[in-house]
């Protein structure tokens, strides 16, 4: 059983998972949330340089996890591509090339989790800021791809004409590929399918650019990465997040629900997901920051073992309320996914 967590274990991973190399590919990070996306491509010898989210918690999150504070809290649709250019300049140098962008714009307007999505929602709209930014970067930084994560319904039948929009709009200086993945065929123990676009610069030389291939290990479940965890702390109006024993953020909801004392959930419901130990998770989060019920079913999951269902390492501490965490955790591009695209993007394109 894994020792609880200590600030030499942080200080750690903040070192080593993000030594500043000038020969390191640097990469610029937009919607970076917690900083799951951002961890694979430092896994795979990325740099980041710059990170921007609109949530402050995430914000605090990906600081105290990542050194050098580079994550900005920035209103991507109030800020101008020009006030963004200097921002990257003034954290990544005067002069220096930018390999990348990384991001995946908030996806609310698309999920089937919102069940008012409509095409025409305003956060929508961040995606085409996505891609402007794309172009001036170019221009700009002589940036080399960029990665575009989202949900797999954006390619829904009513968003076809804002896609194809913001297709025109990422082609104008790359060539674009798109695939969906499916976080479970990458040893991540959750069956998480997302849309990933690699937009690749037309002068690069790349013929095609080849998604990561699934994994030929065995699929991991529910049981291989949380079964052998201690109880978690039930949230409470006088808990201290430093007093959480074994992980800061092993702590949960406390159940109150009638149905948690049965240890069995309806079926065909939303809100009450049983997860099932012998087969991969459930997306770990829905909805209106909603989290699935624990196989035992008597408690719904801890934030921790939704961090472990996304494949974070043991270190990573989540910062804010619950309700942020859940929210964090949720919106996470699963680091192993991430890292199987980042060294893609490195043997393929730089």
């Amino acid at each position: 059983m894994k020792a609880s967590v200590s600030s030499m274990a942080i200080e750690k991973i903040k070192t080593e998972g993000n030594s500043l190399s000038s020969e390191k590919h640097k990469v610029v990070s937009l919607f970076c949330g917690a900083g799951g996306l951002d961890l694979g491509f430092i896994n795979a010898g990325f740099e980041v340089c710059f990170a921007a989210d609109y949530d402050a918690a995430a914000i605090k999150t990906y600081n105290r996890n990542h050194a050098g504070d580079l994550g900005r809290v920035v209103d991507l649709l109030e800020t101008t591509v020009e006030q963004l250019c200097q921002s990257v300049t003034d954290s990544c140098g005067e002069g220096q090339q930018i390999s990348g962008i990384i991001g995946g714009p908030p996806c609310q307007g698309f999920s089937r989790g919102n069940v008012g999505r409509h095409a025409e929602d305003p956060r929508n709209q961040l995606a085409l800021k996505y891609a402007a930014i794309v172009n001036s970067f170019y221009r700009k930084f002589g940036l080399k791809f960029f990665v575009f994560e989202n949900v797999p319904e954006i390619r829904a039948r009513k968003n076809e004409s804002f896609l194809k929009g913001l297709r025109e709009e990422l082609s104008k200086n790359f060539d674009i590929y798109e695939q969906e993945l499916n976080a479970s065929n990458y040893q991540v123990a959750q069956a998480r399918r997302r849309l990933f676009i690699v937009g690749v610069c037309k002068d690069a030389g790349v013929g095609r650019f080849n998604f990561p291939a699934p994994s030929t290990l065995q699929i991991k479940v529910v049981k291989d990465v949380i079964s052998d965890l201690p109880e978690p702390v039930f949230l409470s109006n006088k808990l201290v997040a430093d007093s959480i024993p074994y992980h800061q953020n092993h702590w949960t909801s406390r159940p109150k629900s009638k149905r948690f004392e049965t240890g069995v959930m309806p079926v065909g419901g939303r809100s009450f997901i049983q997860l099932d130990w012998m087969k991969p998770s459930r997306t770990v989060a829905y909805g209106n920051r909603e989290i699935h019920v624990h196989p035992n079913g008597n408690r719904r999951l801890s934030i921790y073992e939704a961090l472990q269902l996304q494949g974070f390492p043991f270190k990573y501490v989540l910062e804010g309320n619950m309700s942020q965490q859940v929210k964090q955790v949720s919106n996470a591009v699963p680091p192993p996914v991430a890292e199987r695209i980042a060294e893609s993007i490195m043997e393929q394109v730089l």
